[in-house]
């Protein structure tokens, strides 16, 4: 096997490069270079490590022949450009928990430095003046602290400030009432948290759905005398109406930590704006934060580049180095199985089922998806993998179904794959013997059973003396040698499947002799 080579192109705690040699994995730490110079060097790599300068772009990838995984430490992945990493089978991770503790604290310490007026009051008095009657803040206690995200960092912020004794609204369409009311916080819908908070803070990535969630309409909307922190990304709030709402006094003051754009210009409407403060993307910058992420995305990186263990994937179900070994012989005969269908399937597939009973049922069944996918989107592309099969089943309208069954069956462990064609549903079931050999064990609606490996020969036919072997003559006179041979059939005289592996490949001119016997009514070359 080949030793994994990881660049490091982001300035980031020593620890990070200390850990890839640690576990046998090649590291190179060249920060500090242009696009270009980064498409001629990138195609060395296996994983490259970024904090938020390196910009992962679809050149960048295009020339990244060799990448695996991009790792980024920290949480934001905007300069990551992960819907062209998943089309080319690139797995994107961030460390969403390495710094969540740091953003939140920071939050809060604005949220204090804002209602306190800190900033203004420090300046003039470092300036020797003397401004006691000038600040006139506001208490946190028993006011209303409205979230717009209540995820990891919301939540240890909603944490915080129930501690402070506030009230806590969160907006968060993934917030369950349950989880809201293990926070202590109360779930409302977006208008009713902005008509009520005294504060608002915003804890949400950067996406379509969020972007300038604050928009002009949303300020408008919001309680007079409100004060608005963002500590997240930029982009969640339309900077140009929160300086009008600064100057109308409508918004009593506003405490940013990112902007839409980075660094802002000299410029920027909202400095020199009444009541304004802000830090130049410290959400992350202290020690233990910086020790954190470097830590952890040097460890998921060679986790996934020697075990496939997938932590904190944004693009592919993640999968613990602890999970793999005992999935990854479901997922070698899921792939199998989604193989066997997308060769013998004729027509454009637009529905898969994918069914698990036994012990299948009881394991993660977000990566035996992927593998089975994976498997099937061969028929379209030879570079497809687990991270982009899925995008690539998405893109042809694909309908996948994951079904989980309790019932005992048959097996102790079993996989079906059923793919809808015009011909009817075509269903295929495979086990593992000795919780490791995958095997095909049913292939629509016969009992077979059959390794799935190397050069295979699929032939569908009618039951009958002498069958096995004509076929076996016409093999013998080809100079093609049986490795193995499984026969399965509906009933006496009726139609049986027959299986064979092959010591080499078979050639064109053969199949068609072989349609040519009495009884055949499909023939198709397999390869595993």
């Amino acid at each position: 096997m080949t030793t994994p080579k990881v660049l490091i192109s982001d300035k980031m705690d020593p620890k990070a490069a200390q850990i890839f040699k640690e576990r046998g994995i090649d590291v190179d730490v060249i920060t500090g270079k242009t696009k270009d110079e980064l498409i001629a060097m990138i195609g060395d790599y296996d994983g490259l490590a970024i904090r938020s300068a390196t910009k992962v772009t679809a050149d960048v990838l295009a020339a990244a022949t060799k990448l695996k995984v991009v790792g980024r430490a920290g949480i934001g992945v905007d300069n990551v450009d992960i819907a062209e990493a998943s089309k080319k089978g690139v797995v994107v991770m961030n460390t969403p928990f390495g710094n969540s503790i740091t953003t939140a604290e920071h939050a809060i310490a604005m949220m204090f430095a804002l209602a306190r007026q800190i900033p203004e009051a420090n300046a003039l008095t470092q300036a020797g003046k003397w401004p006691k009657n000038d600040f006139m803040g506001v208490e946190l206690t028993q006011k209303t602290l409205g979230l717009i995200g209540c995820g990891n960092i919301g939540s240890i912020v909603a944490e915080r400030a129930l501690g402070l004794k506030m009230k806590v609204v969160a907006f968060d369409p993934f917030l369950t009432p349950e989880r809201a009311i293990e926070l202590g916080v109360e779930k409302a819908d977006l208008d009713t948290l902005l008509a009520r908070a005294d504060f608002i803070t915003l804890h949400t990535p950067l996406t379509d759905q969020t972007r300038n969630v604050l928009s002009k309409e949303n300020l408008a909307k919001t309680k007079k005398g409100v004060r608005i922190i963002n500590c997240a990304r930029g982009g969640l709030i339309d900077e140009t109406a929160l300086r009008e709402a600064l100057d109308s006094g409508h918004v009593a003051g506003a405490a940013l930590d990112v902007f839409a754009t980075e660094p802002p210009a000299a410029d920027h409407p909202l400095f020199g704006a009444p009541n304004f403060i802000c830090t130049p993307h410290l959400g992350a910058s202290t020690d233990e934060a910086q020790v954190n992420v470097a830590i952890q995305v040097a460890e998921q990186i060679s986790d996934y580049l020697l075990t496939g263990g997938i932590t904190n994937a944004l693009n592919v179900p993640s999968l613990s180095a602890e999970e793999a070994p005992k999935l990854r012989p479901y997922m070698s005969l899921a792939e199998k199985l989604g193989s066997l269908v997308g060769q013998l399937a004729h027509d454009n597939l637009n529905t898969i089922s994918i069914e698990v009973e036994g012990a299948a049922a009881e394991l993660n069944m977000k990566p035996i998806t992927a593998a089975v996918l994976t498997g099937l989107m061969r028929r379209y592309s030879d570079s497809v993998n687990m991270v982009n099969a899925p995008h690539l089943a998405r893109e042809r309208g694909m309908d996948v179904r994951e079904v989980r069954h309790d019932r005992e069956g048959d097996y102790h462990t079993l996989i079906r794959v059923t793919v809808a064609t015009s011909q009817g549903d075509r269903s295929v079931a495979g086990t593992l013997f000795s919780n490791n050999d995958p095997r095909l064990v049913e292939m629509f609606g016969i009992k077979v059973e059959a390794d799935l490996a190397g050069d295979m020969l699929y032939i569908v036919n009618e039951d009958a003396p002498g069958f096995i072997g004509r076929i076996g003559g016409a093999l013998g006179d080809a100079g093609l040698n049986i490795g193995t041979f499984h026969l399965g059939r509906r009933a006496a005289g009726g139609e049986a499947v027959l299986l064979l592996s092959l010591d080499s490949p078979m050639p064109e001119p053969l199949l068609w002799q072989i349609c040519q016997l009495p009884g055949v009514k499909t023939v198709k070359g397999l390869k595993f």
